[in-house]
């Protein structure tokens, strides 16, 4: 366990652009610093460092995850590398916050749980947009009736992009939209139904490379609720849900990324009512402070593994479904 008397020490494995948003965060919370980022040469590590004031820089991933001043190590390499790396990262002793998706099979997850397990460190998977209240709000409304019985639900999370040589174009890597953007839509409508899709269906279109850069979603819930989501490189940008119910229609806009006084819109009997929830500032505090709690106070993470697991099984499902053409049903974890 990290010593009580100091704040957690994070360490980035990359310096992967998305670390800009984490290192804000962790040095937001009131018990964690920043403290060393790792690359595939010194040089490249130095300089991020140096760029973002983190003390320590490391020129391999493997002599981050070995130092042991670091407790949690936050991984958010390209999806391939997700697995290995968070599970040589929790056979060290650390801690970690893994980006999304936490795994690209089932049996890769469940050898991730299983680790963390072993280890007895806390592994989470950072779908930050879980971590905001507002979140916790469409879910509450939603279940609590205030668009009567939930008969349908769509997302959408699309955005044009053109960067030649990403790992995201590439089949190896994980690449494709619904690893990449997809997964937020099937998240949402899995937290806020309280359950797993008993089959899915989807079309794609593929990109050169080979990976989906477009792709429609068909998922069927108990309860007969019907989800549908599409998700791209290839549109202009949407990261929204729609909730629809037998008396009124839930309106979520900027869903997966809920920055700034964005309301929830609630139509019903003709009238139109906006909700603000407020959340963490900077966006990604909540997933830190989340890790904190977990690791510090022992409180079970907002997005287990076992929560991770689902939104995989039903990933792999309707990849199997647009490549087949046919219905498929997600594995149970």
């Amino acid at each position: 366990m990290p010593d009580m008397n100091r704040p957690l020490r994070w360490g980035l494995l990359s310096t992967a652009r998305i670390n800009r948003r984490l290192i804000d965060a962790v040095r937001a919370a009131p018990r964690s610093e920043v403290f060393g980022v790792a690359s595939r040469s010194l040089d490249a590590a130095s300089a991020f460092a140096d760029a973002h004031g983190i003390p320590c820089a490391y020129a391999t991933y493997e002599d981050l995850v070995a130092d042991p001043d670091i407790d949690v190590v936050y991984n958010p390499l390209p999806n391939r590398l997700h697995a290995p790396w968070t599970v040589r990262a929790l056979k060290a002793g650390k801690h970690v916050l893994c980006e999304k998706p936490m795994a690209l099979s089932i049996v890769q997850g469940q050898i991730m749980g299983r680790a963390a397990d072993k280890a007895g460190r806390v592994l989470a998977e950072a779908f930050m947009y879980r971590h905001h209240p507002r979140t916790a709000e469409v879910r509450d409304l939603v279940r609590n009736g205030a668009i009567g019985r939930l008969r349908r639900i769509h997302g959408a999370f699309t955005f044009r992009f053109d960067r030649d040589g990403n790992w995201r174009w590439d089949p190896d890597e994980g690449g494709g939209s619904l690893w990449d953007v997809g997964c937020y839509p099937v998240s949402f409508a899995r937290y806020v139904t309280g359950a797993e899709p008993l089959h899915v269906w989807a079309e794609q279109h593929r990109a050169e490379s080979g990976v989906d850069d477009a792709m429609t979603g068909f998922l069927r819930f108990p309860d007969d609720v019907l989800a549908t989501f599409d998700c791209g490189f290839d549109a202009a940008f949407r990261s929204e849900m729609t909730f629809v119910g037998t008396e009124g229609v839930l309106h979520v806009p900027m869903a997966f990324r809920p920055e700034g006084r964005m309301p929830i819109v609630l139509e019903r009997d003709g009238q139109r009512e906006e909700r603000f929830v407020d959340g963490p500032t900077p966006l990604f505090l909540g997933e830190v402070l989340d890790m904190e709690a977990a690791i510090l106070d022992g409180r079970p993470p907002a997005v287990p593994v076992a929560d991770s697991l689902g939104t995989i099984a039903a990933l792999v499902a309707i990849l199997h479904a647009a490549s087949t053409g046919h219905v498929a049903v997600p594995e149970p974890v």
